[in-house]
């Protein structure tokens, strides 16, 4: 039987807007995998309300980008290299929604290394196009979608757009486990003679969360779905 320690907790118990000591957001109009939003730091699109953290990505027909939406990450604040991560979050709805919590190896920002060299986690996708399912997914530079090679499960979750879950990742040195409400649904364990083409994951990552338009995972975007809000109750971190 495992024990943990609690080593970091957002209750998002501050007032309104991020901790910036623990939170930064990304910026821009451009962003890879066909997503169609621009991510902004307007309160409109990010707050933080009732102790819980909103993402909300908007419509915006006379503005230069008509999708707007969110998109932060702890990194340079917070860096985490294995344990037990407890996110509760309940997913948004509407057709080209794709929240996710995710995580990346800080190499790709401190030395330059290279995606998927330096190692991806996917804990939780969703598209509003799938409703009552999720998926997680790991990439590596010989594990990822773009060679078809990468490790992933759908999950069937119902009420996923009505109801927090807890998606937990339990992560080793040697071994990713993916619990939904702490059940498991996927274990990807280090392969025997493991490079770090297979395990990029001794290593440093740091936590996003954002919320796209469209993209190829988010599919065709029903503009009379919006707004798309994604809503994070708590983040819980064991060592």
């Amino acid at each position: 039987m495992k024990t943990y320690q609690l080593v970091f907790e957002e209750q998002f118990d501050q007032t309104q807007t991020l901790n910036k000591e623990t939170w930064t957001y990304e910026i821009g109009e451009k962003w890879a995998n066909n997503e169609q939003q621009c991510y902004t730091d307007d309160s409109k699109n990010c707050w933080i309300e009732n102790q819980q953290l909103h993402i909300r990505a908007t419509l915006n027909p006379d503005s230069k980008c008509k999708y707007q939406s969110a998109r932060i990450n702890t990194f340079g604040k917070q860096q985490f290299q294995y344990g037990k991560f407890v996110i509760r979050a309940k997913m948004p709805k509407g057709k080209g929604s794709w929240p996710a919590i995710w995580f990346l190896g800080s190499s790709m920002k401190t030395d330059h290394v290279r995606w998927p060299l330096c190692g991806e986690i996917d804990l939780v996708e969703f598209a509003g196009n799938k409703p009552g399912t999720f998926s997680s997914a790991i990439h590596t530079d010989a594990f990822n979608h773009k060679i078809n090679t990468h490790k992933g499960k759908r999950v069937t979750l119902p009420d996923v757009s009505d109801q927090f879950h807890d998606y937990v990742l339990e992560w080793t040195p040697n071994q990713l486990t993916f619990m939904i409400d702490h059940e498991v649904y996927m274990v990807f364990e280090k392969p025997e003679h493991a490079t770090e083409r297979e395990w990029p994951y001794d290593h440093p990552y740091y936590m996003i969360i954002n919320l796209a338009v469209g993209g190829w995972y988010g599919g065709a975007i029903d503009d009379n779905d919006f707004p798309f809000e994604l809503v994070v109750d708590s983040i819980k971190v064991y060592e």
